[in-house]
């Protein structure tokens, strides 16, 4: 079985266990964690994630990053001069006010009720530009269902590792991996 399957295994386990309506925020966030190098193929199994959330009888709503800095930077008065020296861009914390912007409204859709799961795709092409632990704590309280968090890193320790690059961070989400027997059926 392969690194995927098994997170597909594990998640679909995680969403069959019923749900509490009594969590804090913190505790309606799931990580799948896979290598980043395994980005592609995660995403293009994405509709057996959601698959697997309809078999469980919850819905299922996308919030997808990918084309959030280059439509930033399409839109940028200044984005001459951000492609002519790039060592000097910096997108402060517009880039990350925009992302949690997507996730907020994606959470307060209609159809992302407290029995459904918004999944966010696309962190690994905002990597290097925000931090992962600051959107998830400035959105955890939108989260009416469960927020499901595709996570190109690591986890080990209670500590997640963003691309497998940045200093990690303690979070109490529930983490989702590709280790066998994760969660016990």
């Amino acid at each position: 079985m392969s690194a995927i399957d098994r997170l597909l295994s594990n998640y679909s386990r995680q969403v069959r266990l019923p749900w509490s309506a009594h969590t804090s925020g913190k505790q309606r966030v799931w990580f799948a964690v896979y290598l980043p190098a395994e980005e592609r193929r995660v995403r293009a199994r994405l509709t057996q994630f959601e698959a697997l959330t309809l078999e469980a009888n919850h819905g299922w709503t996308t919030v997808d990053l990918t084309d959030l800095l280059p439509k930033w930077i399409a839109a940028h008065e200044y984005r001459e001069g951000i492609f002519a020296e790039p060592e000097h861009f910096s997108a402060n914390s517009e880039l990350e006010d925009l992302a949690v912007e997507r996730v907020r409204q994606a959470c307060a859709s209609e159809d992302a009720n407290t029995n459904s799961v918004v999944a966010v795709t696309g962190l690994a092409t905002l990597f290097d530009f925000m931090r992962v632990s600051s959107l998830i704590e400035r959105v955890e309280d939108s989260v009416r269902g469960r927020l499901l968090v595709l996570f190109p890193g690591e986890y080990a320790g209670n500590v997640y590792r963003f691309m497998d690059a940045r200093d990690g961070f303690n979070y109490m989400a529930i983490p989702i991996t590709s280790t066998e027997s994760f969660i016990s059926p």
